[in-house]
């Protein structure tokens, strides 16, 4: 399991704030199917939000242990039914994403076109 320190904790849970769930936990519990969910989501995003539904907090504190656990990952934030969670990405994916090239930009001093001008 990952451990992060008090800043890092605070930066991610900042970072989370506005973000939405994008895994849920149902009646099921935590299958091996939502756990493969978890895991793609958190190679994708790195930083997820997990909603529990069901009302006993043990469980909660449970699923979120099992999930650190079993991903490599860290537990951020465990507030009401929201679990945050964070795994850093490999490092060959942090270099893919730098490696993508800026789109191409209209130079500065070159003028606007209108909507017109293209419709030719």
């Amino acid at each position: 399991m990952l451990q992060l320190s008090s800043i890092e904790r605070r930066e991610l849970r900042a970072r989370a704030h506005n973000l939405n769930p994008v895994v849920s936990i149902a009646e099921n519990g935590l299958t091996e199917a939502v756990l493969k969910e978890i895991d793609v989501n958190l190679t994708a995003h790195e930083l997820i939000k997990i909603r529990v539904y069901g009302d006993s907090r043990e469980n909660r504190l449970a699923y979120l242990e099992q999930i650190c656990a079993e991903l490599g990952a860290a537990a951020v934030q465990h507030i009401g039914k929201l679990l945050i969670v964070y795994r850093p990405a490999p490092a060959g994916s942090a270099a893919a994403k730098a490696a993508k090239p800026a789109p191409a930009r209209r130079p500065a001093a070159a003028p606007r076109k209108s909507k017109r001008a293209f419709q030719g």
